[in-house]
């Protein structure tokens, strides 16, 4: 049981440490965004899957 809380709470600290990366980076890979990034102009419906 302890063996899970503390891979649960570790899972979580990654999460978190994930989500504090700078905005002006991408956090996986670590590049720079910037404005000729052709995912700025990527629109929410485009990433729907046709039915």
């Amino acid at each position: 049981m302890k063996t899970r809380v503390r891979a649960a709470l570790l899972l979580a600290l990654l999460a978190a440490a994930a989500a504090c990366t700078p905005a002006e980076t991408y956090p996986l890979s670590g590049r720079p965004c910037g404005p000729d990034d052709p995912v700025q102009d990527i629109r929410a419906r485009e990433c729907i899957p046709p039915r």
